[in-house]
């Protein structure tokens, strides 16, 4: 149903200072630069950075994860740390590190088995959900798979083309919080209707963008099927 990430959108108040910090301490390539709008490569997918002017914005202090070469994780602490207050965690044998953009991003760079260096691909999202039992079925049904739920039944992951993490409203490591009205622009292995048909009686909104589908989750967040 589908098949992948495409992009995810962050809203920014300084598309310059965003794009630096994105450009320069991340090394991201930048690949379409606009007035209220920058698009940057990671990996497979695009990280979208935006100036609020119409919905969709894009998302506010969006917790989401790069992943990195295990063997380069060394290099990005030595450097990062020159420059920003770093957080570190261990997660069976990969560690990961944790930084804030400008605007208030938690940003986690990950050890994962990947090929290439830099930047490979964001493989994360969190979500902050009003109702944990309605979000997961929203997104069970897009495909994706519940695979770990916290202690205190406040959080589920999925597994899919992109992991998502729901939470409800709470800090997490590093203080990371779960996106609000986050943008998602998702792949499909089929006809973008597919996937909608798949959650028409539960989205808030159904909007065309040409051959794609927008639709609008129970929390207001974005996704849009290419």
């Amino acid at each position: 149903m589908l098949s992948g990430l495409r992009w995810l959108a962050l809203e920014v108040k300084s598309i310059d200072r965003a794009r630096e910090f994105y450009a320069e301490a991340l090394d991201m390539t930048v690949e379409r630069e606009g007035e209220c709008e920058v698009e940057l490569r990671a990996g497979d997918s695009t990280l979208i950075l935006r100036r609020p002017q119409e919905i969709p914005r894009g998302g506010l202090h969006t917790h989401y994860a790069f992943a990195i070469p295990a063997d380069e994780y060394q290099y990005w602490w030595d450097r990062l740390s020159r420059e920003f207050d770093l957080q570190e965690r261990q997660f069976g044998s990969g560690k990961s590190l944790y930084l804030y953009d400008p605007d208030g991003n938690c940003v986690e760079l990950a050890q994962r088995p990947v090929d290439g260096d830099g930047i490979c691909g964001i493989f994360e999202v969190v979500l902050e959900v009003a109702d944990l039992d309605r979000a997961e079925e929203f997104y069970t049904s897009l495909g994706f798979e519940t695979v770990d739920r916290g202690k205190d039944r406040r959080r589920v992951r999925l597994g899919g083309p992109v992991d998502l993490e729901l939470w409800e409203p709470q800090l997490g490591i590093a203080d990371g919080r779960g996106g609000v009205h986050v943008d998602l622009g998702f792949d499909t292995d089929d006809s973008p209707g597919v996937a909608v048909d798949a959650v028409l009686n539960r989205a808030s909104k159904v909007t065309m963008i040409g051959e794609n589908v927008r639709i609008t989750d129970p929390d207001n967040h974005h996704l849009q099927f290419c």
